[in-house]
């Protein structure tokens, strides 16, 4: 591709540790996620099993098979965590993601309200035994964190073994960071980053809009999630300026209107 264009922006090669992308799978079908990852695997870092959509898809080991054997990292929805944690199923939950060989765990507490104190606590106990990303923020419109409680609590999950916190947003895109109407919540994602590495942050972002901004703002290399799977090439357009979104966002001045 650089070879047909310059002023491509660099993407690193995978596994990488930035400018990752997060596709939210809510139930495709074997063949759907064999087609999905033919197109997207490059370009795809880690696919979640949205919500507890992995207990009721027909065939979902397959599924998790397929995303390995392409170089993607599956895991479960972080609401799947949560209905396990209601029902004092910690252990049962752990022997869940053994069974299917799991590794990625998703620790949240975005629809039922977890201590946060005893969430450290699932962080360090999951972070020994394999990769945690942890969730930050509520999806519940009606519980409101100030900026400064967003970043103290992404700090302190970091510190107790999650190796990304995810900003929550739903796969709406209109709580969490954003508002009601889907757009940014500068006050809060200004003080996440310029107090938490972005390199340590993944963005959920399902709009194109809200895609665009993040791109802008923060470069090819944000880390961003929560992409339908059928948005990932045109993400990808996005990421490298070959779509009008960011076209002219890497070319030089002289080559600008």
């Amino acid at each position: 591709m650089k070879q047909i264009l310059p002023f491509i922006p660099e993407r690193p090669a995978k596994p990488r540790h930035s400018g990752l992308t997060m596709v939210m799978d809510k139930g495709l079908s074997i063949r759907e996620a064999e087609d999905f990852m033919s197109v997207g695997s490059e370009y795809t870092d880690y696919v979640k099993l949205g919500f507890g959509t992995s207990l009721i898809t027909p065939g979902f080991e397959r599924k998790i098979e397929i995303y390995k054997e392409a170089g993607v990292i599956p895991y479960f929805g972080g609401t799947l965590f949560e209905a396990f944690i209601i029902r004092d199923m910690f252990k049962e939950y752990i022997g869940f993601l053994d069974k299917y060989k799991v590794d990625m765990v998703e620790v949240s507490d975005g629809s039922y309200d977890i201590d946060h104190d005893m969430k450290l606590e699932y962080i360090r106990i999951l972070a020994l035994r394999g990769t945690v990303i942890s969730e930050v923020g509520s999806k519940k419109k009606e519980v409101v964190y100030s900026p400064l409680e967003w970043v103290k609590m992404m700090r302190s999950e970091l510190d107790a073994g999650s190796v990304k916190v995810i900003a929550e947003a739903r796969e709406s895109g209109t709580t969490g960071i954003y508002n009601e109407d889907g757009s940014i919540n500068n006050e809060i994602i200004s003080a996440i980053s310029e107090n938490v590495k972005l390199e340590n942050v993944l963005w959920e972002a399902p709009l194109k809009s809200q895609q665009a901004w993040f791109i802008k703002h923060f470069g090819e290399n944000v880390n961003l999630g929560n992409i339908p799977p059928n948005e990932i090439i045109p993400l990808e357009s996005l990421r490298l300026g070959l779509r009008g979104d960011t076209f002219f966002q890497f070319l030089p001045d002289n080559l600008k209107p």
